[in-house]
């Protein structure tokens, strides 16, 4: 007669058994841990709130991050005492863009003034420190309290609203998206008279600017240096023929 012999487990099912186990294990630590942090939350993390449910749940990335808001006085003042905004205020006020415009007769304390591809506001700022008293400022991107958001290819003004139109930035026509669309916007917010200051870059031929602007003919350009870059200012002068644009 045989005795009965007794079946050991398969490694396999005792491999299965004690991840079963771990995993219990694991799982019943993790939620003791949550239960735990729940019921001792801090609200070092939110200064100022008295309750976690009450911190205003953010938006986006920029509102869940702190940050200080500099009104725009302060920022402008910072802004006139850096190195940079020294140098293009001096390259501006020691050109002689100024001078060929007050020469003219096309520049005055009076004048109506904007400043296209404005940037920070050197050139509004440079504009008000001659003397003219009413100096607009825009750019694609804002730039309190100096520059306001528009697009100089529909600008947000009337027909002949100003006597000079003005842009010491290369940039703001080279980059210009439709460049005929530019200067015809800008032929259109110019009075009957009045001027247009435009800085290129110099390896332009002044002709194949001068072709954009239909309504106006060239009457003095410079080579400048603005910032340590090399640019030419063309000024051309409105010749009062009334066409609409739009």
């Amino acid at each position: 007669m045989v005795a009965p012999t007794t079946t050991a487990a398969s490694p396999p099912a005792m491999d299965r058994r004690v991840q079963r186990l771990v995993s219990g294990v694991a799982a019943a630590a993790a939620t003791v841990s949550l239960l735990y942090l729940i019921s001792h939350a801090s609200t070092s993390c939110f200064p100022g709130a008295t309750t976690l449910p009450l911190a205003r749940f953010p938006r986006t990335s920029c509102d869940a991050a702190s940050r200080r808001v500099v009104p725009p006085g302060r920022r402008l003042a910072k802004l006139r005492a850096s190195a940079r905004w020294r140098r293009r205020s001096v390259a501006l006020a020691s050109s002689s863009a100024f001078a060929s415009l007050r020469g003219l007769r096309l520049l005055a304390g009076s004048s109506r003034a904007l400043c296209l591809a404005a940037g920070a506001g050197h050139a509004v700022d440079a504009l008000r420190a001659e003397g003219v008293g009413d100096v607009t400022g825009i750019d694609l991107v804002d730039f309190p309290p100096l520059v306001r958001r528009a697009d100089p290819h529909h600008l947000p003004f009337s027909d002949g609203a100003f006597d000079l139109i003005f842009s010491d930035d290369p940039a703001g026509f080279s980059g210009a998206l439709f460049q005929s669309r530019f200067a015809a916007e800008a032929e259109r917010a110019v009075r009957s008279g009045g001027a247009i200051a435009l800085a290129v870059d110099r390896h332009l031929d002044p002709s194949a600017v001068a072709v954009l602007f239909k309504r106006s003919r060239i009457v003095d350009q410079r080579d400048l240096t603005m910032d340590g870059s090399q640019v030419r200012m063309l000024i051309f002068q409105s010749n009062g023929t009334t066409l609409n644009s739009h």
